[in-house]
Order: C-alpha cells, then sequence, then structure tokens
C-alpha cells in the first residue's frame, strides 16, 4: 500500500509539473481541485518540486509558476491521448479555415515525433479508420484564424474589408478583435467596430482581405458568456 501511495504522487508529481508549464499562472486551489487532494497536499508537492530542483516560485495571494524559460523534456503520451489528439486531427482537417487546419496539422506532426514506435503504428491505424462527415469534401472558405487569434491575443488593431451579408454592401473597417467561437458552419469573430462604435459579429468568409496594423487597442476585458447571455436578453425583449 505505501508503495502504491508513493507511485500514485510520482504520478501526480509529474502531472503537477506539466500543469504548471500549461499555464502562466497557478492557484494553490486550482491544483487542490484538479488533483482531488487537500491544499496542504499541494503545498507538499509543491515543496517536493522545488527540492527536486525545478524552478517553481509563489506569487504572494496569486498562485505558483515556472521561472520563464524553464522548459520540461519532450512529453510521453498514453495511447488514449494520442488517440484523443488524433481524433481531434480528423475533426480539424474538416474545419473550413486553411490557416487552422494548416497550423493544427503541424502541431500533430510534433506530437507524433515524441510517440514510440509501437503507438505510432497504432495511431496510424485509428486516424484512417476515423472519419468526421461535416465539410468532407473539405471545402476552404477563410484563411485568416490565425492571424485573427494573434491579433486577439496581442491587441492588435485589424483592417478588414467586409462584405455584409444582408445588402451585399463592402466597407472598409478597423476593429478591435476580442473573441471567436464556431458554429460548424463558419467562424464567426466578434469586435469592436470603430465604424459602428458598438460590438459587431463578422464572418470569417465574408472578410474579403484583412491587414494587421502596427497598433494596438487598449483591453475591453471582454467576456465570452457575458456577451452571449446580454445577446440572449436582447433577443428575448
Amino acid at each position: 500500500m505505501e508503495r502504491l501511495t508513493e507511485i500514485n504522487r510520482l504520478s501526480r508529481l509529474t502531472a503537477i509539473l506539466t500543469y504548471l508549464q500549461s499555464k502562466k499562472l497557478i492557484t494553490a486551489t486550482e491544483l487542490a481541485h484538479k488533483f482531488e487532494v487537500s491544499i496542504r497536499t499541494i503545498y507538499r508537492d509543491i515543496k517536493a518540486l522545488e527540492s527536486s530542483g525545478v524552478p517553481v516560485y509563489p506569487i504572494e495571494g496569486k498562485g505558483y509558476s515556472l521561472v520563464k524559460g524553464y522548459s520540461l523534456p519532450p512529453i510521453m503520451f498514453t495511447e488514449d491521448e494520442a488517440n484523443a489528439l488524433i481524433t481531434a486531427e480528423n475533426l480539424v482537417a474538416r474545419n473550413k479555415d486553411g490557416s487552422f487546419v494548416t497550423n493544427h496539422q503541424k502541431a500533430i506532426t510534433k506530437v507524433k515525433a515524441v510517440l514510440k514506435q509501437s503507438s505510432k503504428e497504432k495511431v496510424e491505424i485509428l486516424g484512417s479508420r476515423v472519419a468526421y462527415l461535416q465539410n468532407f469534401s473539405q471545402e476552404i472558405t477563410s484563411t485568416n484564424l490565425s492571424s485573427i487569434q494573434t491579433a486577439i491575443t496581442h491587441l492588435t488593431l485589424l483592417r478588414i474589408e467586409y462584405k455584409s451579408g444582408a445588402k451585399n454592401e463592402v466597407t472598409i473597417r478597423e476593429i478591435e478583435s476580442q473573441a471567436l467561437y464556431n458554429t460548424q458552419e463558419n467562424w464567426i469573430l466578434i469586435a469592436w467596430c470603430r465604424l459602428r462604435n458598438d460590438f459587431r459579429e463578422f464572418r470569417l468568409d465574408r472578410i474579403l482581405q484583412l491587414s494587421v496594423l502596427d497598433k494596438q487597442f487598449k483591453d475591453r476585458r471582454f467576456n465570452l458568456m457575458d456577451y452571449f447571455n446580454s445577446v440572449a436578453e436582447r433577443n428575448k425583449r
């Protein structure tokens, strides 16, 4: 029983280390909830990682973070994890934005590179036997998703030439990208439109031209769920 406890703890320490690398800042409460242990146990685990040379540092009142620049060796995926990624690969391949498909394929290639040979053979079999029937012809209607994602995270202003659906009118707009959602048929960008001085939604397949400007905008602290709730409330009226 004692040996099993040590194995479980080692597994948890490894998972905590991976989790720390995946986020900029993590609280002890978040870790305790994720791994279903007490906060006191998390404190002990963090001390154990520090003792082993992992550069974890506490930010008072906020949580824990890894020293900038620290990286882990290549991660070995379990077979179930690899299967989930390969299944997602087939789903993404049917997406209508070319930049998203290309970047995801590059990422999956890197994932496959760290798999054991036996796992590689199995995921190749699975990849050939999983199909996602949406957009089976692999139609590409936009190529701007990756640029827009970067604009959201870097608060970069965009200029778009946009063709509206109702009047077929083409307008030039400067927009502050806030969030994205997908309807399976199209990607929709939620942005603050400086032309309309309000939030607007833009279908990516109707963006005729996109330019990334050398300007940044002020963070509006946009909350996607609050936005959806406000839209729902307006629709009830």
